[in-house]
């Protein structure tokens, strides 16, 4: 088997160690003998619906979220539509996660969003959402726990009937009111958890894993136990500095 991946704007949208997010999964699988490919997106170049079974994009500055904006609606809107449709994993953190709506609010300016989620995000009076935080998720097998680190100024705002990705046990979430955090539609999960998000969470990396894995090959696999010692560790220590 091999996993293949394509980043979606590295070297716009890579803050706070997101891009370890990427070399984690490589080395989940490398771990337990399946391949691992990389592929990349940037300003200007289409992407492969099929090509890749796995799609992430991070978070960036203001200046260069708006340039990723526009480029995405005008290079990639449609292809990642028809890859998030047909069950590919689209991972979407903090300013990649704000770009899933229909719009992104950016001082004065109003960017447009891939659409591909019903959601808002806007800014409103008040502070930056910045902390640790811990949320409740299920994705199929029972409660668990994510951790990580937020740091936004958006407030998004989900449509009617839009699941979230969790539940809020510390921290703000996505607007600091209603007690949710990210989204998730299909195999898309977004989320404002930074840290980067899966070594702190390996569980959440081998479940993405396996989506796209059974997105490729057609039969959901069994992934090889890991010694996660570490792993457990890191997970812990996120929850416990977010008071969960």
């Amino acid at each position: 088997m091999e996993l293949r991946v394509c980043a979606l704007y590295p070297d716009q949208m890579n803050i706070y160690a997101d891009r370890g997010n990427i070399v984690f999964l490589q080395r989940r699988c490398e771990w337990r003998g399946i391949g691992f490919a990389y592929s990349s997106a940037g300003p200007g170049e289409p992407v492969d619906a099929s090509g890749a079974d796995f799609f992430y994009v991070g978070g960036g500055q203001d200046r260069d979220q708006a340039m990723v904006a526009a480029d995405m609606v005008a290079s990639k809107r449609e292809d990642l539509a028809a890859a998030v449709e047909s069950g590919a994993v689209l991972l979407a953190v903090c300013g990649g996660y704000q770009l899933l709506g229909h719009s992104y609010q950016l001082g004065a300016e109003k960017l447009p969003g891939l659409g591909l989620v019903d959601l808002e995000t806007v800014r409103e009076d008040g502070p930056r959402l910045i902390g640790n935080v811990a949320i409740e998720v299920d994705l199929g097998s029972g409660p668990r726990v994510l951790a990580g680190f937020e740091n936004h100024g958006g407030r998004t705002y989900l449509g009617a009937g839009v699941p979230a990705l969790g539940r809020v046990l510390a921290g703000q979430g996505n607007n600091g009111v209603d007690g949710r955090e990210g989204v998730r539609r299909h195999n898309l999960v977004g989320t404002y958890l930074h840290g980067p998000l899966l070594p702190k969470n390996a569980w959440l990396a081998d479940h993405l894993i396996t989506l796209a894995l059974e997105r490729r090959y057609g039969t959901r696999p069994e992934l090889e136990p890991l010694p996660d010692a570490l792993e457990d560790a890191a997970h812990a220590s996120a929850r416990a500095a977010a008071g969960a």
